[in-house]
């Protein structure tokens, strides 16, 4: 057992740690110019944009857009903003890992290893993501990644 006198009495000055986010402006923005973007390539999706703790900032469902997709729309931008790794960049990342890691990591809850979702960062710090789910694969990502030239964060 540990006396008061071993007990340290240093108190930091917080134990909070300011983590910068997308506004929900700038999430707006991307959810409206990857609707447009969607809309040139003729497809009906759902956008999601989430901040850097996987909550939902903005989402846009385009009348049509298949009703699964809601989910897998804002389980793209979710896995995008917690791992900071596109989703389609998946297959290639799990390549190196071990079979458990390979078998196990795609069965979580809200993981999603296809194409369609993209990490948002600005200035070196990851502040959401963004997910787009009711076209193919590239059409997902090429909507997603209008939604991030719009902010000036093309990646």
């Amino acid at each position: 057992m540990r006396s008061e006198a071993q007990i340290s009495t240093h108190m930091p000055a917080s134990c909070s740690e300011t983590q910068r986010v997308i506004d929900a402006e700038a999430a707006l923005r991307a959810a409206d110019a990857a609707v447009r973007h969607a809309r040139q390539l003729g497809v009906r999706v759902n956008v999601a944009v989430v901040d850097a703790a996987g909550v939902l900032a903005s989402f846009v469902r385009m009348p049509g857009a298949p009703l699964h997709s809601i989910d897998i729309a804002i389980d793209k931008a979710y896995t995008a903003a917690s791992f900071g790794l596109p989703t389609g960049a998946w297959t290639e990342a799990l390549a190196s890992h071990s079979e458990a890691v390979r078998a196990g990591l795609v069965l979580r809850p809200r993981f999603v290893a296809f194409g369609g979702g993209l990490p948002i960062e600005e200035r070196g710090a990851r502040i959401g993501g963004i997910g787009v789910s009711g076209g193919s694969e590239s059409q997902d990502e090429a909507i997603a990644s209008a939604g991030l030239e719009a902010l000036g964060l093309a990646p």
